[in-house]
């Protein structure tokens, strides 16, 4: 296999995301990272990675930053999807709320967005990576209810489900083709990178976002002959379900 180029493209950095950047930085990668918000896009700047401007819910924008990458550093070897998946303003229910009381709403906001978000995501990586036609790896991240509903989150759970289904069968559609697509599953809450951890959550079953950041280098490196579809992170001191 044709070792992949080292430059990555990277959506969101708020936090994990952000602490993404900052470890490709840090192992000698050329960074560029998408977000929305002038305050996001100001702080990919001050890591010293280009900014760029898109939206990972269209797939036009999500292949116009790929372009974009590589007209800067050349062929991308890496893009990765950390932005947060939700829509909405989030003022209701966490995750829906109990699918009795859950409104439509929140069913386009919690179920909708983060398979929508996914979905422009791996379509518009699948585009430019299979025109590139060189080896590179696309990794989604998502949450532990892409494995399990709970009560009170059942739409989120439907949601991630939508999520994992969708980046497993861009899995199998682009392997023979020397793109490795997996899916991260960080079944716990996120550490923030800034400020306290989150009301009521013991800091150690909160995952690390430098760990991750870590075991994406790690799926970003694997060869055509070891690739892992999918990867579970899961702190010790947070309930594991098998």
């Amino acid at each position: 296999m044709i070792e992949q180029p080292q430059v990555a493209l990277v959506f969101g950095a708020r936090n994990l995301g952000r602490a993404l950047v900052e470890g490709l930085l840090a192992s000698s990668w050329s960074v560029a990272a998408a977000a929305r918000s002038d305050a996001t896009l100001d702080v990919v700047r001050e890591l010293g990675a280009l900014a760029i401007r898109a939206d990972v819910t269209d797939p036009a924008s999500v292949e116009a930053a790929l372009d974009e990458t590589a007209r800067a550093y050349g062929s991308v070897g890496l893009v990765v999807n950390a932005a947060a998946a939700y829509g909405g303003d989030r003022t209701g229910a966490f995750a829906g709320g109990p699918l009795a009381e859950a409104s439509e709403q929140a069913f386009e906001d919690w179920a909708v967005a983060p398979a929508r978000s996914a979905f422009a995501f791996l379509k518009g990586s699948a585009r430019f990576l299979v025109a590139q036609g060189q080896p590179a790896t696309a990794i989604q991240v998502t949450g532990g209810s892409s494995r399990r509903a709970m009560p009170g989150r059942g739409l989120w759970a439907a949601g991630s489900f939508g999520v994992r289904a969708l980046t497993n069968a861009a899995a199998l559609e682009l392997r023979e083709q020397g793109i490795h697509v997996a899916l991260l599953i960080v079944d716990a809450g996120i550490q923030p990178m800034s400020g306290p951890p989150r009301p009521g959550v013991p800091l150690e079953a909160l995952a690390d976002p430098q760990r991750l950041a870590e075991a994406v280098l790690f799926l970003a490196g694997q060869g055509a002959r070891a690739a892992t579809h999918e990867l579970q992170v899961t702190p010790l001191a947070e309930r594991w379900v098998p």
